[in-house]
């Protein structure tokens, strides 16, 4: 069951993305601290998505444990969605207190195929949407005196070795890439203002996404991590004294060993 009176107790908590895959984990495990969870994702029933999960179930799982979450689509690629998202979550719990930037839709495409509309896409959604959702909960915060903003990232910003083969990941690499900048560029501007900003990113995790783009192989498969393990690191990012926990570029193993965390089992 959930813990209401955790180490996020009375926080409201926005993750993005939230219906499957690790998204979803964060969502589940900051409920299970007695945050006021909002999970936002495209998806509300499943007939809408060829992959299994929705916010509605994600909400539900929280609610029938005992923790509060609401479910509000958003598609983030809309500035309608985006702000209604926002004003839904203080409409519903009140001010934000911790906002997950997990969303990204994916192309996996080489550069000369890749489209226009797609770059667009992938640059609204994983770009823009986390710097304007953070514009729209950052005055809050600082009223306030505190808050929490995490991006999820991936190992693909990291730069490619040179000469190895690619596999039309370039787009995605720069939008995690600069987001990854964004996210130290806005802990120094906020970080007087007591608001932790910080970015990590999974490892192999076999959630729905990763196993529909066919991204574990007999090269990796050693590697691959429980989605448990990446939601106990993102618990352990928003939390404790923002001046002491911000502009961390992270890994979930790194921030596992680093703070000695033993992952929880979820609700």
């Amino acid at each position: 069951m959930t813990n209401s009176n955790g180490v996020l107790k009375g926080q409201v908590a926005v993750v993005t993305g939230a219906s499957r895959g690790i998204g979803e984990a964060i969502a589940i495990r900051y409920a299970m601290e007695g945050a006021k969870v909002v999970v936002s994702a495209r998806t509300v029933t499943q007939d809408e998505h060829y992959l299994p999960g929705t916010i509605t179930d994600t909400a539900n799982r929280i609610n029938e444990a005992g923790g509060e979450a609401i479910a509000v689509k958003a598609d983030l690629a809309l500035e309608a969605d985006r702000h209604g998202l926002v004003k839904a979550a203080e409409q519903a719990f009140g001010g934000v207190d911790i906002l997950v930037n997990n969303a990204a839709i994916t192309y996996f495409i080489p550069v000369v195929d890749f489209s226009e509309k797609r770059f667009h896409l992938m640059m609204d959604v994983q770009v823009w949407a986390p710097f304007e959702l953070s514009q729209l909960v950052l005055s809050g915060m600082q009223e306030r005196g505190q808050g929490w903003i995490l991006n999820i990232s991936s190992h693909a910003a990291i730069h490619p070795e040179r000469g190895m083969p690619g596999h039309g990941g370039t787009v995605y690499g720069m939008c995690k890439a600069a987001l990854e900048r964004f996210t130290t560029g806005l802990a120094q501007e906020v970080f007087e203002d007591n608001i932790g900003v910080n970015v990590i990113s999974p490892g192999l995790v076999a959630t729905p996404g990763v196993m529909h783009h066919k991204l574990i192989n007999e090269s990796n498969k050693e590697r691959v991590t429980p989605v448990e393990h990446m939601a106990e690191a993102c618990l352990r990012l928003v939390h404790g004294d923002p001046r002491q926990i911000t502009g961390r570029i992270d890994y979930a193993d790194q921030v596992i060993e680093e703070f000695s965390l033993e992952p929880a089992d979820l609700i």
